[in-house]
């Protein structure tokens, strides 16, 4: 089954700011936060729901400016109730936020993931475990829905997971944060094409699971905090 394009959307869900310890350019940088919904026969699926609320120190750290989940889903014709099924690329505050708005959904996550999540102290717990929450925990690559996969693609974090999205013209990822960046992706599909090619080494590294993705041979990947789209 292949889906049309006009069946995915990308919402606003707000922007922080990445402090300069984060960046790797001595200068702070502004992030936008997006999420993406999916439009399929089945039901209509939301990759990741916004910043959730953090602490004290986590607030004052990145200075999140939200678009609260209804809000941004309305901007696209769509409410609370129309979500059929929640896919998280991986479970920080700013990519789980609105999940217990959603209570009662499927939230689809690597396990690797969750049991991170609730053995560490790199989240909320609040947003991780809330009343209702009903998770379906896979194992690496599944079919989600006709035409809808899950990718691992850890780098992030090690439970880090990309939507994959068969249209008829063409094959759409929805990577997440597998990259900060559509140039950070490009950068990285360099270095895997001068491999192929036999350039002698030093070459860059790039995620192993890259080559795979690219397999499916992507018409268009988008990213949680790029707006930027990269394409072939």
């Amino acid at each position: 089954m292949a889906l049309t394009v006009d069946r995915i959307r990308r919402v606003h869900l707000g922007r922080f700011v990445r402090p300069a310890a984060e960046t790797g350019t001595g200068a702070p940088r502004v992030e936008d936060v997006f999420g993406y919904l999916v439009r399929h026969d089945q039901g209509l699926v939301l990759l990741d729901t916004g910043i959730g609320e953090a602490d004290e120190e986590t607030e004052a750290w990145y200075r999140p400016r939200r678009v609260p989940l209804p809000e941004a889903l309305a901007t696209a014709g769509r409410t609370l109730d129309d979500v059929a099924v929640v896919v998280n690329c991986h479970l920080h505050f700013d990519h789980c936020g609105g999940n217990p708005l959603l209570a009662g959904r499927p939230v689809v996550c690597q396990r690797r993931e969750l049991e991170t999540a609730r053995t560490t102290d790199y989240t909320i717990p609040e947003l991780v475990d809330h009343p209702h929450v009903a998770y379906e925990e896979i194992d690496g690559e599944t079919e989600l829905l006709p035409g809808l996969h899950v990718m691992p693609t850890p780098g992030h974090v090690e439970g880090h997971q990309s939507l994959v999205v068969r249209c008829d013209d063409g094959t759409v990822i929805l990577a997440g944060q597998s990259h900060e960046s559509a140039s950070d992706f490009a950068a990285d599909v360099r270095a895997v094409a001068a491999q192929h090619e036999g350039f002698a080494d030093p070459l860059p590294s790039a995620p192993a699971w890259l080559p795979r993705l690219l397999d499916l041979d992507p018409a268009r990947v988008y990213f949680a905090h790029d707006g930027a789209v990269w394409e072939p």
